[in-house]
């Protein structure tokens, strides 16, 4: 047998870490449930299937996924357009898609097309990029933050803005730049306030400012979060002991707030040992974004891993009062079928472009 096919592109240290990290994910979910048992065996099925996705997507060469790069981003907004059209409408948004029994949030698949597209655009442009390429890169950011933001679903919209603007920041983009659009962004707040925003996402920002305005109501979730994560101290009151998750008071333990659970159950030792297993993915991702074969492959690695960051940055800074309340999940830790499985294509992407390599010929 040719020796192509006899090669298996795997990395051993994500491969553990992820496993570790998803296997105490389904310890934590199954006391921030109230010992749903039912609930952390469904998680499971999906943590075993995101396994085996994360396996086969990092076998093709990376020049796979550069050629079809246009048209993962056109299937992706695709789905958009039909969620738009047959998706159910649930607490007010269109976000999913049914399949019988299973349902999926289409958005979560620009997490990955937009970085991986902006990626193919850019690895080949000279230094400095030129003006024309990133008004093209922001266009096509903006556009598809717009469309997620009009589900309403701000959470997701943000990160799939963080994945297109770290790829292009990673390409080359000037300080200057940056620096502008930051005036820009300061300069339409009046308009993004009054105008975009939903009036619920307003009352969220403001609590923010001020979360004594409404203790019982909009509130709430923030302060018992850090009542929860501060009664924990340094060991935690143990599995299952939690008062404000058992007894109801905080809102959300499976998804949004499971790091809360976490905090008040096993203590900073635990919040200590979980944000040690982010880092070294994190540092290990970078690794093989330094190590990867061609720019185009550092460009996706960086984009991806700097995403999974930000996830990760805007969850912790939200439970603890530090950000506004927004639907972030904590990756590979909250319950949740669609994040989980596009944070294993995301690493499956990663691994692939980490572990190929270009051999001259002999």
């Amino acid at each position: 047998m040719n020796k192509h096919f006899q090669k298996i592109y795997f990395d051993p240290y994500l491969f553990f870490s992820l496993l570790l990290l998803s296997t105490l994910g389904l310890f934590f979910l199954f006391s921030a449930s109230n010992l749903d048992l039912s609930l952390v065996l469904k998680q499971m099925v999906y943590v075993i299937a995101g396994f085996i996705i994360m396996i086969l997507v990092s076998q093709p060469d990376p020049d796979i996924f550069r050629r079809t790069s246009g048209l993962f981003l056109i299937f992706a907004l695709s789905l958009l357009g039909i969620t738009y059209l047959f998706g159910p409408e649930i607490n007010g948004a269109q976000r999913w898609l049914r399949f019988g029994p299973l349902s999926f949030q289409s958005s979560e698949l620009l997490k990955l097309a937009v970085p991986i597209f902006l990626a193919n655009f850019l690895f080949d442009k000279k230094l400095p990029i030129q003006r024309k390429e990133i008004i093209i890169s922001f266009l096509i950011i903006f556009c598809c933050f717009f469309i997620v933001f009009s589900q309403p679903d701000f959470g997701t919209a943000l990160i799939i803005a963080c994945s297109g603007l770290f790829v292009l920041f990673l390409s080359g983009l000037s300080w200057t730049f940056i620096g502008g659009s930051f005036v820009l962004l300061i300069v339409s707040s009046p308009f993004i306030w009054n105008i975009l925003l939903q009036p619920f996402q307003r009352q969220r920002i403001a609590t923010f400012f001020d979360p004594d305005s409404d203790p019982f109501g909009a509130s709430w979730n923030i302060i018992q979060s850090k009542v929860a994560i501060g009664s924990g101290g340094l060991l935690g009151k143990g599995f299952g002991e939690g008062s404000q998750t058992q007894l109801n008071f905080l809102p959300e333990t499976e998804t949004d707030f499971i790091f809360s659970v976490i905090g008040e159950e096993f203590g900073f030792l635990g919040v200590l040992l979980l944000i040690g297993i982010y880092l070294f993915i994190l540092l290990r991702c970078f690794y093989l974004a330094l190590s990867a074969r061609d720019r185009f492959c550092r460009l996706v690695i960086g984009g991806l891993t700097l995403t999974f960051a930000s996830n990760l940055i805007i969850n912790l800074c939200m439970v603890v009062g530090l950000l506004p309340v927004v639907g972030m999940p904590l990756p590979f830790i909250s319950m949740g079928g669609s994040s989980l499985m596009s944070l294993f294509l995301a690493f499956g992407i990663i691994v692939s472009m980490g572990t190929h390599k270009k051999f001259l010929p002999q």
